[in-house]
């Protein structure tokens, strides 16, 4: 948020339509949630569109303040913060891609139900929708006006977000029915936001709120996440969703309950969870034009982050390998360039099986037609606290290529192909 708020690359619209219920809904199977994607990272010429470029990169570094709340919430610090000190670094919703930078779909809050446009977040852990109170921050969204629903709680609680850019999102807490294509979690808790960030303008954010999917541990609320509270009322037959970011076939979607056979091919390969809070795993390596470059990495994996972002060394060593060469000058902090006419084979291994990055070339740079922009970014043009350094953020540049699955009962996150996509190794 991108949120945890993690969110970079280019926008699949989800579009999930929730079908509300004042009580749990028993579901026999999974769900399917489509989602909506809109990119903006490319203007009509296929030069880069560096404004925006820029304005994703921001809005990642928000997700990041939640190692903050784990240690809160949890009494110990996160991992992270100490290895940061040492180390530099079953249902459908169907999804919108906003141009492949951004995904988001429909739900339904309170009683009677209304529906909002709602991006999904693996990177945060909170729920938070724009209020009556918000002013010219919240124009062009949906606003969650708690006095209209019978079933809304007033927690007596405040919160406020801090990004990145220097902006918050703030407001107050309450407790209400929140339904996702048929299945209803009640007496959830979600932030009605006073003010939004800059980032959550509508001309950057098009979705009206955010729904983190992480872990209880880093959320500001200290609160149960939506998918959490699902399964401990027993609405769902298995403690799994994924996330089809592509636009490719049946379209995108996130699934609630399980996972969706016909979006993906194959065997899904799984690798643990390492720790609690963001949905953290190992990554094995990093594959550059056939080389392994680097190994045993730390990763989070974001589904509200566009790009993937990793300490600065790793990320640089990478760019090399291709000939590349920091952008900071030319686009802004943390980005790179490279000779668009090198080779630029790069794939990520998880459980032993690797999986490529074919939207790693972002498009060139106007009036540099021999310079295109990588995807993947260094987060010292991101983090805002010495945590992230050790970590690679996986977003949209790497998931938009793969199905994603987070099993919450089995604690391990899976990646499979999809249809037509190529696996490079297994």
């Amino acid at each position: 948020m991108r949120f945890t708020l993690i969110m970079a690359m280019v926008t699949v619209p989800f579009l999930v339509v929730a079908a509300p219920s004042p009580q749990p809904v028993k579901q026999k199977s999974g769900t399917a949630i489509p989602i909506r994607h809109r990119s903006r990272l490319i203007n009509d010429d296929k030069t880069v569109n560096i404004e925006a470029a820029k304005s994703h990169l921001a809005s990642s570094k928000a997700c990041f303040a939640a190692n903050l709340n784990f240690e809160k919430n949890t009494g110990t610090p996160h991992p992270s913060v100490v290895e940061g000190a040492q180390k530099r670094a079953a249902g459908g919703n169907a999804l919108t891609a906003d141009e492949n930078v951004l995904w988001y779909g429909t739900i339904a809050v309170g009683t009677p139900p209304v529906n909002y446009k709602i991006d999904f977040d693996t990177g945060s852990s909170d729920f938070f929708l724009p209020g009556v109170k918000c002013g010219p921050s919240c124009e062009g969204h949906k606003i969650y006006d708690e006095s209209a629903s019978s079933t809304a709680i007033d927690l007596g609680k405040t919160f406020s977000f801090a990004y990145g850019d220097g902006s918050n999102v703030e407001g107050d807490q309450y407790n209400d029915t929140v339904a996702i294509v048929g299945v209803t979690a009640t007496d959830q808790t979600l932030g009605v936001a006073s003010q939004y960030s800059t980032k959550l303008k509508f001309d950057y954010f098009p979705p009206d709120g955010l729904m983190g999917m992480a872990f209880q541990s880093i959320s500001q609320f200290n609160a149960m996440p939506v998918f959490q509270t699902l399964l401990s009322q027993g609405v769902l037959d298995e403690p799994v969703f994924a996330f089809k970011l592509a636009t490719t076939g049946p379209g995108p979607e996130l699934y609630i309950g399980g996972t969706n056979p016909i979006q993906y091919m194959g065997d899904i390969t799984y690798t643990a969870v390492t720790q609690q809070g963001h949905w953290q795993v190992n990554m094995d390596n990093i594959i550059v034009n056939g080389q392994t470059l680097l190994r045993n990495l730390n990763s989070i994996i974001g589904t509200g982050t566009t790009y993937v972002t990793g300490p600065r060394p790793g990320v640089d060593a990478l760019y090399q390998a291709i000939g590349g060469s920091d952008a900071s000058a030319l686009v802004a902090p943390g980005f790179y360039t490279f000779p668009c006419q090198n080779e630029a084979d790069i794939s990520f291994t998880f459980g032993g099986a690797s999986f490529g990055i074919p939207e790693f070339n972002l498009g060139y740079i106007a009036g540099h037609e021999d310079a295109c922009l990588g995807s993947i970014i260094a987060q010292d043009g991101l983090a805002n606290d010495n945590a992230i350094s050790a970590f690679w953020v996986i977003g949209g540049s790497f998931l938009n290529n793969v199905y994603s699955v987070f099993d919450v009962g089995g604690l391990r996150v899976g990646f499979a192909n999809l249809e037509n996509v190529f696996q490079i190794g297994g």
